[in-house]
């Protein structure tokens, strides 16, 4: 199954001048815990309601902290057109169960989850993944 047939498509974007308070916001009235963050149509980074936690909060930020501060730079992205095993195996070796996707033009076109893998490909495959990210050393299995 291809990523594009499994992904949400017309992912929503933060910015990393919006405050965390924002984004939490909007997170909270979407049922989600994880948005790419764009500037000037390019990708530089993602943010979960996790790293609001961790980065943020329990380091004593308030909801006026900027995206920009606790976001996660280092971006991990597929393409629409990978094979979901290939990206759930990938997704499992960074420990990560979202990732943004994008076109071959590198273009933002959806998100796709663990969960998507389970409910519209093989949950089998979503297991190797996850436990590839519960692992200490995020090496998923065969």
């Amino acid at each position: 199954m291809k990523v594009s047939d499994a992904m949400t498509p017309g992912a929503l974007i933060a910015r990393p001048d919006e405050t965390l308070q924002t984004v939490a916001r909007r997170m909270a009235e979407e049922d989600i815990g994880f948005l790419p963050v764009g500037d000037q149509d390019h990708l530089v980074g993602t943010i979960t309601d996790r790293d609001i936690v961790v980065r943020a909060i329990a380091q004593g930020q308030n909801g006026g902290a900027l995206v920009r501060d606790v976001m996660t730079r280092d971006v991990k992205y597929c393409f629409d057109d990978e094979e979901m095993d290939h990206v759930v195996r990938n997704m499992g070796d960074n420990q990560v169960r979202r990732l943004p996707v994008v076109n071959r033009n590198k273009q933002l076109v959806g998100v796709v989850s663990l969960a998507d893998g389970a409910l519209k490909d093989s949950p089998e495959m979503a297991g190797i993944g996850l436990h590839g990210i519960v692992e200490p050393n995020g090496r998923a299995v065969a």
